[in-house]
């Protein structure tokens, strides 16, 4: 029951299981969406979409990813 509750940011991350921000949010599976997963903590993430399944998903792409994630310049929302 939400009445009387005041919704505020920090009243929205301690209901979230999940409340630090995404850095680097990687989808397997060749789908180019996120599917509402941690739309809020994911809101200044770098989205990486792979085709690889996550069964096959390993370290060599993941230290790719990484790789190239290291080298973009973050704004944060900024342009």
């Amino acid at each position: 029951n939400l009445k009387g509750c005041e919704i505020s940011e920090a009243s929205l991350n301690a209901a979230l299981d999940e409340s630090e921000p995404v850095d680097l949010l990687i989808r397997t599976g060749g789908e180019s969406r996120l599917s509402n997963f941690m739309l809020w903590q994911a809101s200044y993430a770098e989205l990486f979409f792979t085709p690889t399944l996550w069964p096959d998903f390993g370290k060599d792409e993941l230290t790719s990813i990484v790789s190239k994630f290291k080298n973009i310049e973050r704004r944060f929302g900024g342009v």
